[in-house]
């Protein structure tokens, strides 16, 4: 059971705590942080999407930011960023490396597997830079089933254009490009 602490619309605590799936179902707001993994090879900026386990909860089997992660109760957006990037790719990170990108507040409802799910969710992004070949990540099978690095500027295409099952939002690819371009 994740316990999450609930936030006003500046990720700041209330003071007052929810069940993950709770927080889903009634779409009490709730923090996250997102990051994208970027490179640069042969001159072009890349970023690593990870391909979303078929068995999530929600958007299964769509590319998504580098890794990301509901943030505990009492716990900050650096240290959950540090421990899903752990867990999701293998990646040992220090705070240090991390480059803040913007913070995105939304509220988006879908329905999977027949249930309604409401995302009301305060993220931090974030970037950080490693150059490994997509291969060499130590992946959660549990959460991703892939990881695939594209060009910034393709994956902008693609999810503008809609064109990939993807769960990225435009928002954060722009704060991104502003910072790695």
């Amino acid at each position: 059971m994740e316990i999450l602490d609930v936030v006003d619309e500046n990720g700041n605590p209330t003071g007052e705590t929810v069940e993950r799936t709770v927080a889903h179902k009634t779409g009490v707001r709730h923090r996250t942080s997102h990051v994208w993994v970027v490179r640069k090879n042969n001159g072009s900026m890349e970023i690593l999407l990870q391909k979303r386990s078929k068995n999530k909860d929600s958007h299964p089997g769509c590319l998504d930011c580098s890794s990301a992660g509901h943030i505990p109760a009492g716990v900050d957006f650096i240290p959950s960023a540090i421990r899903e990037l752990k867990e999701e790719l293998g990646i040992d990170a220090n705070e240090n490396e991390f480059v803040y990108c913007g913070q995105t507040v939304g509220k988006r409802t879908n329905v999977f597997y027949g249930e309604e799910f409401i995302d009301n969710q305060v993220s931090n992004i974030y970037y950080i830079e490693r150059n490994m070949e997509a291969d060499k990540f130590d992946i959660q099978k549990e959460e991703l089933e892939s990881v695939v690095w594209m060009k910034y500027d393709d994956v902008v295409f693609m999810v503008e254009n809609n064109t990939i099952p993807n769960c990225i939002k435009m928002e954060e690819l722009e704060m991104l490009g502003k910072k790695i371009k």
